[in-house]
C-alpha cells in the first residue's frame, strides 16, 4: 500500500516543533509578564509561518487516505451485493464460494473501518478533554 505516512518526515516536524519551542522558552524564561507571552506567540506564529515545516508532499494527506479507504470498503460491499444477487437470481458463472469469501471480505473490512473511527473519535474526545 502506497498511502502511507513516513514516520520519520513526521518525527522530524515533531522535533523540530520542540526545539523551536524549547529555544523560545528559555529566551522568554526571565521575563514572564502576560504581554511578553503573548508577544513571544506571535513571533512563534509569524516565524513558524515564514519558515513553514515542510512535509514529505509525494505523501497524501490524511483526509485522502481515509476518504480512498472508505471508498474502498463501500467497493467491497457494492461487489459483494452484486455477487449475491447474481447468485440468488441464478446466474452459473457466479459460485458460492465466491460470494462467501466477497461477503467475508466485504464484512472485515467494514469491521476495520468502524474500528478506526471509534479509535479516531477516542484520539478526538482525549484531545478535547486536555488541558489548555
Amino acid at each position: 500500500m502506497v498511502d502511507r505516512v513516513d514516520i520519520n518526515s513526521v518525527l522530524m516536524q515533531m522535533r523540530q516543533v520542540r526545539t523551536h519551542l524549547r529555544t523560545q522558552h528559555e529566551q522568554t524564561a526571565t521575563t514572564v509578564s502576560p504581554s511578553s507571552l503573548v508577544d513571544s506567540v506571535r513571533r512563534i506564529q509569524q516565524e513558524t509561518q515564514s519558515t513553514a515545516i515542510r512535509g514529505d508532499n509525494t505523501v497524501p494527506d490524511f483526509q485522502s487516505m481515509f476518504k480512498n479507504a472508505i471508498d474502498s470498503v463501500n467497493e467491497n460491499q457494492k461487489v459483494a451485493a452484486d455477487l449475491a444477487t447474481r447468485f440468488e437470481q441464478g446466474d452459473t458463472s457466479i459460485d458460492l464460494p465466491e460470494v462467501m469469501i466477497a461477503l467475508q471480505k466485504s464484512s472485515v473490512s467494514f469491521q476495520a473501518m468502524t474500528q478506526v473511527r471509534n479509535k479516531l473519535v477516542e484520539a478526538y474526545k482525549d484531545v478535547m478533554n486536555m488541558p489548555v
